[in-house]
C-alpha cells in the first residue's frame, strides 16, 4: 500500500495572506448586496408607502426593527 505525503508549493514567506481574485468575490460581493437591499426593502418601506405582501405581517415582523433603525411608520 502506497502512501501519499502532501505536497506543499507555496513559496510566500509565513504570514503573508494571499490576494483573492475580484473574479472570484465579485458574484459573492453582488449577492450580498441583492439581499441587503430586499432586507432593507422589507425593514424600510414594506406596508409603509409601497405594499407587495397581503396583510400586515411583513409590518408587524420588522417593526421593532424598524424603530430601531430610524424609520418611522406611525
Amino acid at each position: 500500500m502506497a502512501s501519499k505525503t502532501a505536497v506543499f508549493d507555496d513559496t510566500r514567506p509565513i504570514g503573508t495572506i494571499p490576494a483573492i481574485p475580484l473574479a472570484d468575490i465579485a458574484p459573492w460581493a453582488v449577492f450580498a448586496s441583492v439581499v441587503a437591499l430586499i432586507l432593507l426593502y422589507l425593514v424600510s418601506t414594506e406596508q409603509g408607502a409601497f405594499a407587495l405582501f397581503q396583510g400586515t405581517y411583513v409590518h408587524e415582523f420588522v417593526h421593532d426593527g424598524r424603530h430601531l433603525l430610524g424609520f418611522p411608520c406611525h
